[in-house]
């Protein structure tokens, strides 16, 4: 997972697919020209599902949120039909290797060494990242010792972590499997501050405004969100295509505002 949060920049950044605990289709066809190798085909997508507000898992089974609003765009103006499915996190990109699915629409950021084994479209959304805390313990981002720091592994912002307090300072790094693990050790005072994206800790605090919030300035560390396909695949030129044509015409801007409220 995941990620540091966030420049809203839908005009300036690509859009993305997303996926669903269960099968679903995309909208409608979108009037555009299709792309030659996508028209009419089943691509199957990949998300993690417990990514809010990104993606999630609704009590009924179903996904929902950003990643798979904008799969399911993409897959109409590819005119495709998308077939989204949820898995693990820490297994996403060996499913993908795997070939059990085309594509993973999950919130997930351009990394270096993910780039090592799969291929990026352009980014579809920028991220900056946050502390949240509980208001009352005093936590200053500035004079950060002998605490216990939280996050989500095999994210930018749990890489973040690591590099900069692991063993540092007194300071001990907690990651967890998801985010909302995280919170909930937060919560729960196991933990003094949880470094998140910026969506995903204004998604939590949506929910939990007593006492919490967001601490200190936002960090940008370039992080990138894009769509992961396997090596050498042309879905990646297709899916940029689609990207652009969906940039262009607002939709993409629209998905932001409907999920994000920015």
């Amino acid at each position: 997972m995941s990620n540091s949060r966030l420049l809203w920049s839908s005009m300036t950044i690509t859009a993305a697919l997303a996926l669903g605990a269960c099968s679903q289709p995309a909208d409608e066809a979108t009037d555009a020209a299709p792309a030659a190798d996508t028209a009419g085909k089943t691509l199957r997508i990949a998300t993690e599902g417990a990514y809010p507000p990104f993606n999630y898992t609704n009590a009924d089974g179903s996904l929902a949120g950003f990643d798979i609003d904008v799969a399911n765009a993409i897959c109409a103006q590819m005119q495709a039909k998308c077939e989204i499915v949820a898995q693990d996190w820490d297994g996403i990109i060996p499913g993908l290797l795997a070939q059990k699915y085309d594509a993973v629409v999950a919130g997930m950021s351009i990394t270096a060494e993910r780039q090592e084994k799969v291929d990026f479209t352009e980014p579809y959304f920028a991220n900056t990242m946050v502390w949240l805390t509980d208001t009352k313990n005093g936590f200053d981002p500035k004079t950060i010792q002998n605490l216990t720091l939280g996050g989500q592994r095999s994210t930018t912002p749990g890489v973040y972590l690591q590099d900069n307090y692991e063993g540092k300072d007194g300071n001990t790094v907690q990651l967890y499997d998801n985010y909302d693990n995280a919170y909930l050790d937060l919560k729960s005072g196991r933990s003094d501050a949880v470094l998140a994206e910026k969506v995903s800790a204004k998604s939590w605090l949506a929910d939990n405004p007593e006492g919490f919030g967001i601490v200190g300035d936002e960090i940008d560390n370039d992080d990138n969100i894009a769509i992961a396909v396997r090596k050498g695949d042309s879905l990646k030129d297709d899916f940029n295509k689609a990207l652009s044509e969906i940039r262009s015409n607002g939709e993409l801007a629209r998905l932001e505002q409907e999920n994000f409220g920015q």
